[in-house]
């Protein structure tokens, strides 16, 4: 039976990550605005005007920006990140990627595995594996710059702390399956696959509330009966990526080495037992490059 192979790398490096200047201009950009924009009007004098009233759109949209700056500048990117455009009314068709269908694809309407999103909007999905490193400064990070990101989750390397990833899905991000044992999915037989996707099927559903709609294979590699067995546990989409980022490099799928609207961007839950930087470090390269590019971070599940 064919199987589709993928290339899932844990290569580690170093880098020294520089932080620009254009914060610190951020910043002063956004007091100049405070200071001519229109909810910058003075208060009336003590006993005049009646009640205090509620901050208009404007001063509530100027203290998010401030927010967001001084977010930027603590967490030393070298600007704020973009906002995503809203979710689209009518989601996308998602089919599978050329080249990587399984037989029978269309007539048993399997779960289709793709890299990239339809869609005309200057976006990119952040994807991160696993769950082996549980760095509470990358859910303070992830937080406070209002970055969304889909979780795929292996039970043996999250059941020593599933409070981590509620916490996580409390903050709005979204928690889907990676199995329970992170496996070569094409050298199992149907049933193993079936207990390895629908058994972690339920331990989401015990430990977050939910089964999930979304698997992502270990390693990428699935054959037919993965994604025969991931419908018959619920799973309607498979999702891999198009493009990896480590803590000191990136690598693509693609012979151009660069971003395209709607790619799904993969990393892992990793430390520096294995990088030679934090999540944090992490993050911070995906966030400069993406934004520095114009794009925005929108929530995968929001187009599925």
């Amino acid at each position: 039976m064919r199987h589709v192979g993928q290339n899932d790398k844990f290569r580690a490096g170093s880098r020294s990550l520089a932080v620009r200047c254009s914060v610190a201009a951020l910043a002063t950009a956004a007091v100049l605005t405070g200071c001519s924009g229109p909810g910058s009007s003075g208060s009336a004098p003590a006993g005049q005007g009646g009640p205090a009233k509620a901050p208009d759109a404007a001063s509530a949209r100027l203290a998010e920006q401030r927010r967001m700056v001084a977010a930027a500048r603590k967490w030393r990117l070298d600007q704020v990140p973009l906002t995503a455009p809203a979710p689209p009314k009518v989601k996308p068709a998602i089919t599978a990627r050329a080249g990587f269908e399984v037989d029978h694809q269309e007539d048993e309407n399997l779960p289709p595995v793709f890299t990239t999103v339809p869609t005309d909007k200057k976006i990119v999905f952040l994807t991160i594996d696993d769950g082996a490193e549980k760095d509470p400064r990358f859910l303070e990070m992830m937080r406070e710059l209002k970055v969304p990101y889909t979780a795929f989750l292996s039970d043996y390397l999250v059941k020593d702390d599933y409070g981590y990833f509620r916490k996580s899905q409390a903050y709005g991000n979204t928690l889907a399956n990676h199995t329970l044992t992170h496996p070569y999915l094409p050298g199992l037989s149907y049933e193993q696959q079936r207990q390895e996707i629908c058994g972690m099927q339920d331990i989401m559903e015990k430990q977050y509330g939910k089964r999930p709609e979304v698997l992502r294979p270990p390693y990428g590699d699935y054959n037919q009966d993965t994604l025969r067995a991931a419908k018959s546990c619920g799973i309607k989409y498979a999702p891999i990526w198009n493009e990896e980022v480590f803590v000191d490099h990136w690598e693509y799928r693609e012979d151009d080495r660069r971003l395209r609207r709607g790619d799904i961007v993969l990393t892992h839950f990793r430390g520096t037992d294995e990088w030679d930087g934090t999540m944090v470090d992490d993050m911070r390269r995906f966030l400069n490059k993406v934004t520095r590019e114009g794009y925005a971070v929108a929530r995968l599940e929001d187009y599925l």
